[in-house]
């Protein structure tokens, strides 16, 4: 049997046919005529879908009996006795029925919050599950428990993509969709290895480059697709800004800014002019003065006459946002854009290249603690993630409630979140396997994963995807598990199926979704729609005649580049110890949680592994592994490999195995305005 659906892994959203035998996958492939994938897929898509049948598989609900002992004089009389009836296992777990750990939660819950606060319940959730699951997750959140504290994995991600593209444009999503890539006649990439972050994507790019579209890449190392760039621009570590400053630069002081757009759809141009050409850090010439960057300056110069002079389109990813000026470099980005006129029309836009399968859609629902569905404001504005870290610290919150968000390895600062999971009264995850979050909870769910379930998913291009199920279980799906808490706690869910739960969705979040039924979004599952989705149809472009501001403009706003760090020690031609970044493998995902059950992806990456830089062979001669080192905290062990790609003093590793413990290198430095950890740059000494 052939079904469709879509992929569950990055967020592209390729469009996926399964053959299915047996209640068992054997296959998936794309459909050649799905305009995401055209026919294509990368190895994840193709065959990182092992997990579906994998014997380790979490159970329905499993129930630490430490736990129970601890609640064991307060439990109620009843669900102590019918807790009690089940043996407890090897590894210290009770695995009752789900009624009981639907009780159970309840419980507990109320209990603390009593004790506590409704204000001392947080839930973070993860993007993997459909936009029905991250809606009821935040119902339950707001409308239940009465906590303004939810977030979701865009924290650790594009909050600042969210945060800079909506101060300028006053939208947060990408401005085109994927197929308009070829229509481009230059592109940027910035920060992004798309080759293995968003390979489809890559396949576009290339496919453009191969039909005439110029290409320019700016990363701190040689990426694959770079090789097939018109520009190779590797730049010190933290310059971003700088050089979307100094790209701004140059077409204003050449006057190669479209006057007639800048006068009719933006605001702000001459202060923004003004600050800019005064800025001494934002002429191209400065590189000049950075030892073994000096070739910046010219190429910068081109691409600036090029961005201007051509239809062009800016994709980026985890490397412009995961940075302490992530948001205003995002909001460079869209200056650049309004300058040249580059936006709102086809060929020409703003593309950011979202992570998780689900992380447009789940900050679409309202899993943010500010924003409610459809981003309006809340009633309370909530803590964000690293603020929530810090409030179990200080015993001010005493619950997290984890929907399929591992924390406890994803997260930067693993020495202080593990010590923060230990002092909390209640911890309830919903996962599909065991890992780092689950080994904090009290009481885990299995549940059904995004081949097993129907729901909506909406891709970094704002394309809505109705999935359906390709195989089956008995496995509650998240908002089921959250309903049935709900049905002892505060009875204020109630939803008959996914399809009730999305037509409400429609209604609080009318202005995106409020023309995407079931029934069309099932008429069109091949392909998708883009939102805004009203009765006149989809909308593949934005900002077309106006932006999504109050007054319809573009608002120009300049942010200055600071000095500080790798650049700042180039120009004292003193630099000490390694900078290190990490990002993804083609084979692995996230966590690695789901890929890692597929031999064929484990066997291509089993570790995570440091590429140190041929000239700087001499600190790693000899050996068999290093020990990665910072302020904050050590690696493990690491194996390492030499390569040319790397410049000197620079590394790079990934960090989907949390045995490497890559993230307790991490502090809480991070983006100034949204607190995205600051990942892809630290300073570690080589043990």
């Amino acid at each position: 049997m052939l079904k469709q659906s879509v992929c569950t892994y990055c967020g592209v959203g390729c469009d996926i046919e399964a053959v299915v035998q047996n209640n068992e996958i054997k296959q998936i492939k794309a459909n050649k005529d799905g305009i995401v994938s055209e026919g294509k897929l990368c190895i994840k898509g193709k065959y990182g879908f092992d997990f579906t049948n994998h014997p380790n598989r979490l159970p329905p609900v499993k129930i630490k009996k430490s736990f129970l002992n601890k609640n064991e004089l307060f439990l109620p009389k009843k669900l102590k006795s019918s807790l009690l009836e089940y043996s407890v296992d090897k590894g210290g777990y009770i695995y009752p029925t789900l009624e009981l750990g639907y009780e159970l939660v309840a419980w507990k819950l109320q209990r603390v919050l009593e004790a506590y606060g409704n204000f001392s319940f947080c839930a973070i959730g993860g993007a993997r599950t459909s936009c029905e699951n991250s809606y009821v997750f935040q119902k339950f959140t707001r409308k239940s428990v009465k906590s303004p504290h939810i977030d979701n994995c865009a924290r650790v991600c594009h909050a600042p993509s969210l945060k800079g593209m909506r101060s300028i444009i006053g939208e947060g999503a990408s401005t085109n969709p994927f197929w308009d890539i070829k229509n481009s006649e230059f592109l940027i990439i910035f920060g992004s290895n798309t080759t293995e972050a968003h390979p489809i994507v890559a396949n576009k790019v290339i496919s453009a480059v191969k039909n005439g579209t110029k290409l320019a890449v700016f990363d701190v190392r040689t990426i694959e697709i770079a090789k097939k760039a018109d520009f190779n621009c590797v730049i010190p570590y933290e310059s971003n800004l700088l050089v979307t400053n100094m790209i701004a630069y140059e077409i204003v002081k050449n006057e190669l800014y479209d006057k007639e757009f800048v006068k009719s759809r933006t605001r702000g141009f001459e202060e923004y002019k003004e600050a800019l050409l005064k800025d001494e850090y934002a002429n191209p010439e400065f590189f000049q003065k950075v030892k073994g960057y000096e070739y910046l300056t010219e190429q910068i110069k081109e691409i600036a006459k090029l961005y201007a002079t051509k239809k062009s389109m800016i994709l980026w990813g985890l490397g412009v946002t995961e940075h302490i000026d992530g948001s205003y470099t995002t909001a460079s980005f869209c200056n650049l854009s309004l300058l040249t006129a580059n936006v709102g029309k086809n060929g020409a836009g703003l593309m950011p290249l979202r992570g998780q399968n689900n992380v447009q859609g789940t900050c679409d629902m309202g899993c943010l603690p500010y924003y409610d569905p459809d981003y309006k404001k809340p009633l309370v504005e909530g803590k964000k993630t690293p603020d929530l870290i810090d409030a179990m610290l200080e015993d001010e919150i005493k619950v997290l409630f984890n929907m399929g968000e591992d924390i406890a390895h994803i997260h930067p600062n693993q020495n202080k979140i593990q010590k923060a999971l230990k002092k909390l009264e209640l911890t309830v995850v919903m996962e599909l396997f065991e890992n780092e979050i689950t080994k904090y909870a009290d009481i885990v769910f299995g549940v059904k994963s995004g081949y097993e379930k129907s729901g909506v998913y909406i891709n970094a291009e704002r394309r809505l995807h109705l999935s359906q199920p390709l195989v089956e279980n008995n496995l509650p799906d998240d908002w089921e598990v959250i309903q049935g808490i709900d049905r002892y706690f505060r009875q204020k869910i109630d939803f008959k199926d996914t399809k009730d739960i999305w037509e409400e969705v429609r209604k609080e979040a009318s202005e995106r979704f409020g023309g995407a039924s079931y029934e069309l979004l099932q008429k069109e599952r091949l392909n998708g729609l883009q939102w805004p989705i009203n009765e006149s149809g989809d909308l593949p472009i934005l900002h077309q005649k106006e932006f999504r501001t109050k007054d319809g403009l573009g608002h120009f706003k300049y942010k200055r580049y600071f000095l500080r760090g790798m650049v700042k020690e180039l120009l004292k031609e003193k630099s000490e110890d390694f900078y290190l970044t990490t990002g993804r493998v083609i084979a692995h995902y996230n966590n690695a949680n789901q890929t890692n059950k597929s031999p064929k992806l484990q066997k291509r990456a089993s570790e995570d592994v440091v590429l140190v830089s041929l000239e700087d062979e001499e600190f790693v001669k000899n050996r068999q592994t290093i020990t990665l080192v910072s302020n904050y905290g050590r690696s493990n062990p690491l194996k390492f490999k030499l390569s040319k790609n790397i410049k000197k003093g620079t590394l790079f590793v990934s960090f989907h195995h949390s045995n490497s413990n890559i993230n307790f290198l991490f502090g809480d430095e991070s983006d100034e305005l949204t607190k995205t950890a600051r990942f892809k740059s630290i300073k570690v000494k080589i043990e």
